[in-house]
């Protein structure tokens, strides 16, 4: 007799910036194909600036209200990241900051990215920082580009050499799903905080 494989992990993709000319598209679309390559995931994508929040953070504004459900329902989070000014996009952080124990313990993974050779980790670090407020688990491994533009080939596809980039999101997609499961097994057992 056969073990049913589990049941694949809902992973929430955040698309963490709203500025015009953005390049988190582009880097949330490769990695969404990376991860569809998988069938222990489902992934969900919340894009900034497809969902504006209000600032005051109303939790009862519509925006908010309609967001409520997919946040709280996600498993786990991977979040793409620009670093704006040694830190996280604000959009980014009203996002975060217009849920509470939606968030709750839950593992989240970063693919960060910049103009420099820091490549997004002092946002990445930022953010470690506050989802560590709501008890998640910060993977240790990241998906990184510095100096994004030279990640682009002379047609403008991107990344121009995705080997390397396929084999940290392997890295830590897989320890974002080990987290994942081992606090659904042990939210089943006891809910968090009880």
């Amino acid at each position: 007799m056969t073990t049913p494989a589990p049941r694949p992990v809902e992973v929430t993709l955040v698309v963490g910036s709203a500025r015009d000319g953005r390049l988190a598209p582009d880097v949330a679309g490769w990695f969404r194909q990376v991860a569809a390559r998988r069938d222990d995931l489902v992934i969900d994508v919340v894009d900034v600036a497809d969902t504006p929040l209000p600032a005051d953070l109303n939790p009862n504004h519509p925006h908010t209200a309609a967001l409520r459900p997919r946040i709280a329902g996600a498993e786990a989070y991977v979040l793409v990241v620009p670093e704006y000014n040694r830190s996280v996009p604000g959009p980014l952080k009203t996002l975060i900051d217009s849920f509470q124990t939606e968030w709750l313990a839950k593992p989240v993974g970063f693919v960060s990215y910049g103009l420099s050779m820091a490549g997004g980790v002092r946002a990445v670090e930022h953010l470690r920082q506050i989802f560590a407020e709501f008890h998640c688990v910060g993977m240790k491994d990241i998906v990184t580009f510095p100096r994004i533009l030279e990640h682009y080939d002379a047609e403008g596809r991107f990344p121009a050499d995705p080997e390397g980039a396929e084999a940290a999101a392997k890295l830590m997609l897989d320890q974002l799903l080990w987290w994942a499961r081992a606090l659904r097994e042990a939210k089943a057992g006891r809910p968090y905080g009880t």
